[in-house]
């Protein structure tokens, strides 16, 4: 982990109410259920995506919904890196 000072200002805007995408992998079927959650901060969103892995017991991948250049993507926030079923 690498940590450095920044200026606030290098940023030109900043939006309050995030998109978040989780998904839940089932390894044993090779299966995923998707979900869009809005209306919630992180903390909120982290809580049930892992009470929900757990009750599965499959693996989560949390993300951000983020435009960029007017094209919709996915930023990784918690849980499962790459591609599960590798």
């Amino acid at each position: 982990m690498h940590v450095r000072e920044v200026d606030p200002r290098d940023t030109t805007w900043e939006q309050d109410d995030a998109t978040y995408r989780a998904c839940f992998w089932d390894r044993s079927a090779k299966a995923a259920d998707d979900y869009e959650v809005t209306g919630a901060d992180v903390d909120e969103v982290l809580a049930w995506a892992r009470a929900k892995a757990a009750e599965t017991g499959s693996a989560y991948t949390l993300y951000v919904r983020v435009t960029d250049e007017g094209r919709p993507g996915l930023v990784r926030l918690s849980g499962v890196a790459g591609d599960p079923f590798a």
